[in-house]
């Protein structure tokens, strides 16, 4: 790893007791896991599929996705993120395989997968165009590729970097639907964009900055 990989992955790894907390991270109100459910089910393939859940946190999407009978795998950098994943899907009797890795490049051998799926991730990495393409790469013909992304803070705002040196990362703070889509288009067959900020149930409450997922088709 580099220093500014360890230091993310000690980030993450520090952010994981109280990750959940989070309105959105952990899902615990009925009506916004219900919400998350609910785009879930629309943007998966049938069930059961195989997906691949890059930088998965503490699972609570791949747990939705193993509810909903998909065959899960989820990688994320900080241990302590797939300790809780593990523990959340064992305490609700479902399935999934979770490894520490790096999510750009998760370590699943040569599986492929008929859905990737990533959430609030590419804003810290430090190659996310590369992370893409392999991406892509994992998955199977006519497999989806499902990015939950956005801007996290408001333009021309003052913010310290979250950890040092993040501010030199592509996309540090996220970046903008038509930006991503531009990035992704030359390596997918189709794509499109769903604006998600002003679905206030999946974040506990009105947001005021750009959220979108991307679904994207392979041939």
């Amino acid at each position: 790893m580099t220093d500014l990989t360890s230091a993310i992955s000690r980030y993450w790894d520090d952010a994981a007791p109280a990750f959940d907390a989070e309105p959105d991270h952990g899902l615990r109100a009925p009506h916004t896991r219900a919400a998350w459910a609910r785009l879930l089910e629309r943007w998966a393939p049938s069930a059961p599929a195989d997906v691949l859940d890059v930088g998965c946190g503490t699972g609570s999407l791949s747990l939705l996705l193993a509810g909903a009978g998909h065959r899960v795998t989820g990688v994320d950098v900080a241990p302590r993120m797939i300790e809780q994943a593990r523990a959340k899907l064992g305490a609700a009797g479902l399935a999934g395989r979770f490894l520490v890795g790096d999510a750009a490049t998760p370590p699943t051998g040569d599986a492929s997968f008929d859905m990737v799926l990533a959430r609030h991730l590419v804003w810290t990495l430090p190659d996310p165009e590369e992370a893409l393409r392999t991406w892509v790469g994992r998955l199977r013909p006519g497999g989806r590729l499902v990015l939950i992304e956005g801007r996290w803070r408001e333009a021309g705002s003052v913010d310290t970097a979250y950890v040092p040196g993040a501010e030199a990362l592509p996309w540090n703070g996220g970046i903008g639907a038509d930006d991503l889509a531009a990035a992704l288009r030359p390596l997918v067959a189709d794509l499109r964009t769903e604006p998600l900020s002003g679905q206030a149930d999946l974040w506990g409450g009105p947001v005021t900055d750009e959220r979108y997922a991307l679904i994207a088709h392979v041939p």
